[in-house]
């Protein structure tokens, strides 16, 4: 028997690995498309009420007026914004990208959002936390600039309002407000 070299060697067994591979894969195709042969049915666990919980949620329709309505306030005044809302947990429902809104603006906008979704403050005041508590700007996925107005149901926070690209975040703030006002209409 001849030796290999170790390129060889590895060739081989690389090329060997695949075939199994290729040929595992093809049977568990084949099986994952066949119909069970058992007669055994899975069962599902019932679990009482009191080991589960409601949340509110924002409707889409709402979100949407929510949004545009923040949208419509900034072009009353020449801005050219991107307005985000989110639910409670940072999932975005709607975003609209002004004309003219900057690049930036668009992931600005929801992780304002999510920040006055998660706190359940303005991020005007949660920017005023950063002096006693700096590290607070290192919590992922949050953006502590002014411009994101929390949406809340019986005073828990339901979802955010963010808007980015006014020169300034208290114009952000002021619109991003005009939506939630909406929402409470």
């Amino acid at each position: 028997m001849s030796k290999f070299s170790r390129r060889a060697r590895v060739a081989t067994g690389g090329a060997a690995l695949t075939a199994v591979a290729v040929s595992g894969f093809g049977a568990v195709s084949a099986n994952a498309s066949a119909p069970a042969t058992t007669s055994a049915t899975a069962a599902s666990a019932s679990v009482p009420a009191r080991a589960t919980t409601t949340s509110t949620h924002l409707t889409i329709d709402a979100a949407a007026k929510a949004a545009q309505a923040a949208l419509d306030a900034a072009e009353k005044e020449n801005q050219r914004v991107t307005v985000a809302v989110v639910d409670r947990n940072g999932n975005t429902i709607v975003t609209l990208r002004g004309d003219g809104a900057g690049p930036q603006s668009y992931e600005s906008a929801e992780r304002k959002a999510f920040t006055a979704a998660a706190w359940n403050a303005p991020t005007s005041q949660l920017a005023e936390r950063l002096q006693q508590t700096p590290n607070l700007k290192d919590i992922p996925g949050t953006l502590f600039l002014a411009g994101g107005a929390p949406v809340t149901a019986g005073n828990a926070p339901i979802a955010g309002i963010g808007v980015a690209g006014a020169p300034s975040g208290a114009l952000d703030e002021k619109f991003a407000q005009a939506g939630a006002n909406a929402v409470a209409r």
